[in-house]
């Protein structure tokens, strides 16, 4: 059986389906697409991360698919109905990188609270700012918001609260009386009072038309004044326009943003300027603790379907 890996995968896990199958690894191929198409042909499985389009096109070039494999969580670049009509299993690596993006947000709320790590340039050039970074405030006691209370929200909120953080969340696929809401011991609230009450707000959902701008101007403007913003979850969700201006205001106290519109951030992007602003390209999920557990998870759950042969079996996403 043969296996296509069309981006960057964790060579331990790559050696252990080499142990297998035929496994053709080119962690670039992502970038040539009509060679992608053609190695598609006689292909049993596609890995890939989150650049790689597995569309209608992808999908009638590798029509022997069984499995496609999701080094992530993300699958809005995969086209999840038409695998499932054609009896492919779709199979991201659910949970796998939670500890590196719920490590990403407290540090990003932490770092963006408190307000002074932007002056490290300053104080290298000679500048003395103490009095201007002497009002930075602390976690202890304000209130960490989550947009989404799965296991990365969930895990978020353990973390949050081991700074004494308060939390709250909205998802609405919860229902109040959920027994999670009083495993975790955090509270569920309406979006518009988590807007009010919530000094940092942390977005764990994914990019939908009924998500896509969630965070537009108005909303932004709903936010606690100086409070910040983390988005971890996917482009599209936050207007960035609507950002870049409540940062340049002083309407936010500051943001994190690590996924975008596009992706590499474009030239003449309003963010590019914006103050208190920290910007990562699209890695908050990345560690070497991550990789490793995601590209393990995703070699193995692949390895089953393939072996099993059960072209029409239970779907893992």
């Amino acid at each position: 059986m043969h296996i296509v890996i069309s981006e960057f995968m964790d060579a331990p896990a790559v050696d252990l389906l080499r142990r297998d199958f035929d496994v053709r690894y080119e962690p670039d191929l992502v970038d040539r697409r009509a060679e992608l198409l053609k190695v598609l042909d006689g292909a049993d499985a596609l890995i890939v991360r989150n650049r790689t389009r597995v569309d209608g096109e992808m999908l009638a070039a590798g029509r022997g698919l069984k499995a496609v494999g999701r080094l992530g969580v993300g699958l809005d670049n995969i086209d999840v109905v038409a695998c499932r009509d054609r009896g492919i299993h779709v199979l991201p690596a659910t949970g796998a990188n939670a500890r590196a993006v719920a490590e990403y947000v407290v540090t990003s709320a932490l770092v963006l609270i408190r307000g002074v790590y932007h002056g490290s340039l300053a104080v290298a050039q000679g500048a003395w700012p103490r009095p201007a970074m002497s009002n930075g405030r602390e976690v202890h006691g304000r209130t960490l918001g989550i947009v989404g209370f799965g296991g990365i929200g969930r895990l978020t909120a353990r973390l949050a609260r081991g700074v004494d953080m308060q939390v709250v969340a909205h998802d609405p696929m919860l229902a109040d009386d959920d027994p999670v809401w009083r495993e975790s011991g955090v509270t569920p609230v309406p979006l518009i009072e988590l807007l009010a009450r919530s000094d940092a707000v942390t977005l764990h959902i994914p990019l939908t038309e009924g998500t896509r701008n969630l965070f537009d101007a108005p909303r932004i403007a709903a936010m606690k004044d100086g409070a910040v913003l983390i988005n971890t979850a996917r482009g599209g969700i936050v207007d960035e326009a609507a950002l870049a201006r409540a940062l340049r205001e002083g309407k936010l106290g500051g943001a994190a943003v690590d996924v975008f519109d596009d992706e590499p951030l474009p030239a003449g992007s309003p963010l590019a300027d914006a103050p208190r602003l920290i910007l990562t390209p699209h890695v908050a999920g990345l560690s070497m603790e991550a990789n490793t557990r995601v590209s393990d998870m995703v070699a193995q759950r692949v390895a089953e379907v393939l072996k099993s042969g059960n072209r029409h079996g239970h779907d893992a996403t």
